[in-house]
């Protein structure tokens, strides 16, 4: 089911939609009266991570229709704040490209700090963490992060006495919750003025090995052309970001689910992309595994943001689209907003394994191989899991 207020989320659409430049006549489809409106309309907006985006569309309301004030106040301050975020995440940005290129390395910034730039106002984007590639595959990548004194140092092992208890809980939960995952390693907290995670593998890719050896390999050589832009930074070509974010929308939804942001990122990239990089994209889409989410996110855009047919990338599900936006509707941004009604660890933990199948009409091959992943990290961590007294390695974290 979706929202029990389906006049929030049209509304929602419609300032996303006066974001981006849609004319006068759109704001006849604006309709909020009430002061508890306009508050479901402004939670709404930062649970699916748009409120910069929203609020450049109430800008765009005549005066006499936008929120009351102490709300607009409100509002007007996280915009500015997401401002202010922006600037700081292009700052930082600007600065680790410079330090990595003193080094003789080759970046890109991934995703966000990227994304924004081709938004018709470049700092309304709610921006979070920093997406930097680094050129030289992962160990010659991790080397230098440490000889930078960037990551965390390596705990030191205690030997010559017997562990404590808490000691050894504290060892074992150290090795499931690594900081170097199978593409990127988080710089340590203060190694920068944001959240940064390096990348030496271009994308998380997918969980079936057959399509993400396609993917990556595509990615690899897409990688290498790089742009210089006035930020200060690297970016990757459009065509890269439409690979690897249409491959990163289906893990996060996969995995948990995402919001509006990311969907919006790639009505950008759409729109600014040429016929050809699109067209190349679109022959690609089965062979990346990528197909039926694509399908599902084209009738995303051309219902909330108007993407005309001929940007598409394949033909619009409705079906898919619509499961598609009742998830992202109840989740927010990530899936955060998920709730558990499974207080019980076993039910909890069959819960999830339920969720997991009910994507199967997205990707059942993806499905398949990431429940073997699941099971394959279940089996390894066994010993540790024993130790802690924990049944699921996700209800740890």
């Amino acid at each position: 089911m979706l929202n029990k207020s389906p006049g929030v989320e049209r509304n929602l659409f419609t300032l996303i939609r006066l974001a981006f430049g849609a004319g006068e006549g759109e704001c006849a489809n604006f309709n909020v009266e009430t002061a508890e409106e306009w508050s479901l309309l402004y939670s709404l907006a930062s649970k699916l991570a748009v409120v910069g985006i929203a609020y450049a569309g109430v800008c765009k309301l005549p005066k006499d229709r936008r929120p009351p004030l102490d709300l607009a106040f409100q509002w007007a301050s996280e915009a500015e704040a997401i401002r202010g975020h922006n600037r700081l995440v292009n700052d930082e940005a600007r600065r680790l490209t410079e330090l990595f290129a003193g080094e003789g390395r080759r970046t890109a910034i991934l995703k966000g700090a990227a994304n924004a730039r081709l938004y018709p106002d470049r700092f309304m984007r709610q921006c979070g963490d920093i997406d930097i590639w680094i050129d030289g595959g992962r160990d010659s990548v991790i080397g230098l992060l440490r000889r930078l004194g960037l990551m965390e140092p390596e705990p030191q092992a205690i030997t010559g006495r017997k562990m404590t208890y808490e000691e050894k809980y504290a060892e074992a939960k150290r090795k499931l919750n690594e900081n170097v995952s199978r593409h990127h390693v988080h710089l340590a907290h203060d190694a920068a003025a944001v959240t940064v995670e390096a990348h030496f593998l271009p994308s998380s890719g997918n969980r079936n090995p057959f399509a993400d050896k396609r993917l990556m390999r595509f990615l690899q050589c897409e990688i290498l052309k790089t742009e210089f832009v006035p930020e200060g930074f690297y970016v990757p070509s459009l065509k890269f970001a439409l690979a690897m974010q249409l491959a990163h929308i289906q893990t996060h939804f996969m995995a948990g689910g995402i919001g509006l942001k990311q969907i919006t990122d790639y009505y950008v990239l759409l729109r600014q992309a040429g016929d050809s990089d699109r067209l190349e994209i679109a022959k690609n889409l089965r062979r990346f595994g990528l197909l039926r989410v694509s399908s599902a996110l084209m009738w995303l855009l051309g219902h909330i943001y108007g993407l005309e047919r001929e940007r598409m990338l394949c033909a619009p599900d409705e079906r898919l689209g619509q499961h598609m936006l009742e998830i992202v509707l109840a989740g927010g941004n990530f899936g955060f907003y998920f709730k558990a009604n499974y207080r019980k660890l076993p039910m909890r933990w069959i819960g999830k394994r339920w969720r997991a199948i009910k994507f199967c009409p997205f990707s059942p091959i993806e499905v398949f191989w990431s429940e073997v992943a699941y099971w394959r990290t279940f089996a390894r961590t066994l010993p540790i899991r024993i130790k802690l007294r924990k049944f699921s390695i996700r209800d740890m974290f």
